[in-house]
């Protein structure tokens, strides 16, 4: 058995390695990858855009993606080369993800010979999109939504709100899952939009995080005129084009998810030598526990990676979602539990790493909701892939 990379894998790596450190741009190691909690142009600011037009122009932004559309038609094993070497820089490639991660995906699977014109600019960055799926009342079950669309000949006519939609108050497009008949099990009645942000009708208003960050926000639609052109797939079949845009969506999350995880394992164990925890066997066995957890998910990822490169459905990516989330809470929380009664507290003189456990603790709150909360992730998971019966 043979586990090393072929040659030309290898030289596909030294030249990413060049690539990334001749040109990530000097903030990327600088900044926290959040809004600096303005609610205009900074939520995507000018260094990533252009970071992100130079990794298409040479072919880095999509690897996997022909020339033309910012790749190099690079094997699956190359994407995964690609995917572990960015994550373990911590470098982004973009910081407005549903364009290249989401909608291009999905406009090359599902759309028309016009809208798939629409994909360069998405990958490239040039045009942000955001997705609008969220609402009030359906977040993490998305087949409960109730955004409709009046279907005519020539045009729909939506009514209906969306909320935690990322990057809307600086998107020029929209992703927007509409129902477009209510008389057919939920699941049946969904369709896919294309809209433009700058259609009568819409209103934004940005939801502003505890931070103070804000690239979230909710969308009203009143009224909003569609054109009939922009419908993508078949009407009423959105919920097939939803789950291939998540499965597009999580296919790579999991190799961020799991480099994140592994580095905060690191930084646990520089953290329990600092303090002298690490003499203490309950933490040691703790830490040694999230190794190897850590490892496991790796080891999972891969599997997972292989049967979706290979044109199969990859079922471990529903499972890394939340057992990534999970596993850096709970890191997270053991090293709040090392500093002991400092755990909580926020001070570069008293606090360690300026607060970094207990901030990453709350933060990771979030991991657990976005994307589909961890809930839902196991009910998909017992019905969907075990075969479990609902209760």
């Amino acid at each position: 058995m043979k586990l090393a990379y072929e040659a030309e894998d290898e030289a596909f790596r030294a030249e990413l390695i060049t690539f990334l450190d001749q040109n990530t741009p000097t903030e990327v190691g600088t900044r926290d990858f959040g809004s600096d909690g303005s609610d205009g142009e900074d939520i995507v600011p000018e260094w990533s855009r252009k970071w992100q037009a130079q990794l298409f122009d040479a072919g880095w932004m999509v690897p996997a993606f022909p020339p033309e559309l910012g790749g190099r038609n690079c094997t699956p094993v190359q994407t995964l080369i690609y995917l572990e070497e960015i994550a373990r820089r911590g470098v982004p490639r973009s910081l407005h993800f549903p364009g290249y991660a989401i909608v291009s995906p999905s406009l090359l699977e599902y759309g028309t010979d016009e809208q798939k014109k629409l994909v360069p600019a998405a990958v490239r960055g040039d045009t942000i999109w955001c997705i609008g799926m969220s609402e009030p009342n359906a977040g993490s079950d998305l087949a409960g939504l109730r955004t409709r669309a009046e279907v005519h000949d020539d045009a729909f006519v939506v009514n209906g709100q969306k909320v935690w939609t990322s990057y809307a108050q600086v998107a020029q497009k929209c992703c927007l899952y509409v129902r477009t008949n209510p008389d057919v099990p939920k699941h049946k009645g969904i369709s896919l939009l294309i809209v433009d942000m700058d259609t009568p009708g819409i209103e934004i208003r940005p939801l502003r995080h505890i931070t103070g960050a804000a690239e979230f926000a909710e969308v009203f639609f009143d009224d909003v005129i569609v054109p009939r052109e922009n419908l993508v797939g078949d009407l009423n079949d959105g919920w097939r084009l939803t789950q291939g845009s998540l499965a597009h969506e999580r296919a790579g999350l999991w190799v961020e998810g799991v480099a994140r995880l592994e580095q905060s394992i690191l930084a646990l164990v520089d953290l329990a030598k600092r303090l002298g925890a690490d003499r203490d066997p309950v933490v040691r066995r703790e830490i040694a526990a999230a190794y190897e957890n850590a490892a496991s998910l790796r080891a999972l990822g891969y599997k997972g990676f292989a049967s979706f490169a290979q044109g199969s459905s990859a079922p471990e990516h529903s499972y890394m979602k939340m057992a990534t989330s999970e596993a850096s809470q709970a890191v997270f929380e053991l090293g709040t539990k090392i500093q002991g009664s400092y755990g909580a507290v926020v001070d570069s003189e008293r606090g360690e790493e300026n607060g970094r456990w207990i901030r990453g603790f709350f933060t990771s709150f979030a991991g657990t909701i976005a994307g589909g909360t961890s809930q839902i992730q196991r009910n998909i998971i017992a019905q969907r892939i075990l075969g479990l019966p609902r209760s």
